[in-house]
């Protein structure tokens, strides 16, 4: 897996994912990369990456001019990719790595990213058989201010089960790349 644009382009991300992570197409990553760029959202953006598995996604958005990023992962070893990856890239500075389960008791989740926040780039890529649960964890990350004033929130899913607006969340746009949905939302205006 490779870095497709910016500062970092055609580096290789070395540490290679243990089994079982699902990581981005890089046609997906790539459209999505250059969708969020036409609209200014790397532009020192600070970036939460929920779900992080490989990182490609953060490690794309801090080569093209993000400013810092969060990364949110619960399996060890997936952790220590993300930690070795961002080392080879040197932007282990720019990188922080939280061992949450994102699924588990929410308020103390929003607790323990709360810190790092306000974010202005989020993006979302659960496991698809748990898509289901993310629009609760994203409103109660809204409702504790976690994401900016203009933050964009790109959820990636199954095509056979659209992501919908929350409470907190209105939809701005959806890309489709085969079976991947890629939806871009923000939060609403109270």
């Amino acid at each position: 897996m490779r870095i497709v644009g910016g500062r970092l382009g055609g580096r290789v991300l070395p540490a290679e994912p243990p089994s079982g992570v699902r990581p981005t197409a890089d046609r997906v990553r790539e459209a999505l990369a250059s969708a969020l760029e036409a609209r200014g959202a790397f532009r020192e953006a600070r970036v939460l990456d929920l779900f992080a598995g490989t990182g490609a996604l953060s490690f794309e958005a801090l080569s093209r001019g993000a400013s810092r990023a969060v990364l949110v992962e619960k399996n060890p070893k997936v952790r220590q990719a993300l930690t070795e990856n961002a080392r080879a890239l040197s932007v282990e500075d720019d990188v922080t790595v939280l061992p949450l389960d994102l699924f588990s008791d929410r308020a103390r989740v929003v607790e323990a990213i709360a810190p790092h926040g306000p974010f202005d780039l989020v993006f979302a890529d659960p496991p698809y058989a748990e898509f289901y649960k993310l629009g609760a964890l994203l409103d109660a990350m809204a409702e504790a201010s976690l994401f900016g004033e203009d933050a964009l929130i790109a959820l990636e899913g199954p095509a056979s089960q659209p992501a919908r607006a929350t409470l907190r969340l209105a939809p701005v746009r959806v890309y489709r790349y085969g079976d991947t949905l890629v939806s871009l939302f923000e939060p609403t205006r109270r």
